[in-house]
């Protein structure tokens, strides 16, 4: 069955507003994090599980929005969402007491998933040959939080309030709701889809099973690299947040360039061996001994998780090509249960056994990630090896 595509080329502004802005509420926690210990009469552990909530929240709102992303579609729950995260901002930045705050990261968990979903869902009103570069960008977005919305809350925070700070993930919020009309409608197909169909299918299961892996142990390297910085490598705190903006300036540049590549190689091939480096280069990382060293390997890692990413977000969105919506719910969820395993058996590891033993279990699950990849049906590649024997 073949889907209506769209006679001219879709904004892709939406698409990436709401993708940076869903980022803007994870990041929002990290530069204020101390003030806001401070401010509550709590300690940075207890503000730390608004983070494990939103994850909590956000994976079970994904398995709904699965369900329904058909119906809904691209521009509603873009406007959900955005407004979700205006009203959670809000609340956050009104909290009185540490139970008050944790609450409103409910609200944060929806409207992550909302947004990130609608983000990646969009993808799929962009004609074939536009795809990979609309969801290269899309992918980026996530990059432009860590460089703008961090050292900007930051400052805020420094020079007003936490508090104040909130403004910022608000105002991005507001700029996706605006935009949200402009969004165009996922082509989807006619009839009831329920969440069973995507868990019958084994190339999808396999997939979602990949990209949690995958990015559970990015997220968990992301979790931990600034502490590894500062205990280990002796690097300022000021410092470290440069640092680490290096980094994700390195994934926005691989991202938004990772079509030319998904162009000239197979997809499931070029998804494990940037896998594969990753792992490598997750390995070496938390053994290394010097500042710059580290550094230059942490971009590396950018830039392969940049190609990675992308590539791996499309082979997805094609795994059940009449449901794209439901596919980009699911990767929702993944990334938050890979985003709460890393965090939580990353943080044992450290404690337990140290970052070189972190390093080696990362390394494990990257390899894992890039050997189930391989097993991932490319429809791409079966219409190419369909059109050759037709000829």
């Amino acid at each position: 069955m073949s889907l209506p595509m769209p006679r001219h080329r879709p904004p892709l502004a939406p698409l990436l507003l709401a993708t940076m802005a869903s980022q803007a509420l994870l990041v929002a926690l990290s530069p204020t994090i101390v003030a806001i210990a401070d401010d509550l009469g709590i300690s940075v552990g207890a503000v730390g599980q608004a983070r494990s909530i939103t994850a909590v929240v956000a994976i079970a709102a994904s398995i709904g929005i699965a369900g329904r992303m058909d119906t809904m579609g691209v521009p509603r729950l873009l406007s959900i969402g955005a407004g979700l995260a205006i009203v959670a901002s809000a609340a956050i930045a009104l909290a009185p007491t540490p139970a008050a705050f944790l609450l409103a990261h409910v609200l944060v968990g929806v409207a992550f998933a909302c947004l990130l979903t609608a983000g990646f869902a969009g993808v799929a009103a962009f004609p074939p040959e536009r795809k990979a570069w609309a969801i290269g960008y899309v992918v980026g977005a996530n990059s432009l939080a860590w460089i703008v919305v961090n050292p900007a809350m930051g400052a805020t925070t420094d020079a007003l309030s936490w508090r104040a700070a909130e403004a910022i993930p608000a105002t991005i919020a507001v700029a996706a709701l605006v935009a949200a009309r402009a969004a165009a409608t996922a082509p989807t197909a006619s009839g009831t889809w329920q969440l069973r169909t995507l868990l019958r299918e084994r190339s999808a299961r396999r997939w979602i099973g990949a990209e949690t892996i995958a990015y559970g142990a990015w997220t968990a390297l992301l979790t931990f690299i600034g502490a590894f910085f500062i205990q280990r490598l002796g690097v300022s705190e000021a410092a470290v947040g440069w640092l680490l903006a290096s980094g994700a300036a390195a994934h926005f540049v691989a991202s938004t360039r990772s079509g030319t590549l998904s162009d000239l190689l197979p997809r499931r091939r070029l998804v494990s061996a940037a896998a594969l480096l990753m792992a490598v280069l997750l390995f070496v990382e938390l053994r290394a001994t010097g500042a710059a060293l580290a550094v230059a390997i942490f971009c590396m890692a950018g830039l392969t998780a940049g190609i990675r990413m992308p590539v791996s977000s499309r082979l997805g969105l094609e795994q059940l090509p009449h449901h794209p919506g439901a596919m980009m719910a699911a990767r929702t969820a993944a990334t938050q249960l890979g985003y709460l395993l890393g965090a939580v058996i990353g943080g044992v590891v450290v404690a337990g056994a140290g970052y070189e033993t972190l390093g080696i279990v990362l390394a494990i699950g990257m390899a894992a990630s890039a050997l189930l990849v391989l097993r991932v049906d490319d429809p791409l590649e079966v219409s190419v090896v369909a059109a050759r024997g037709a000829s």
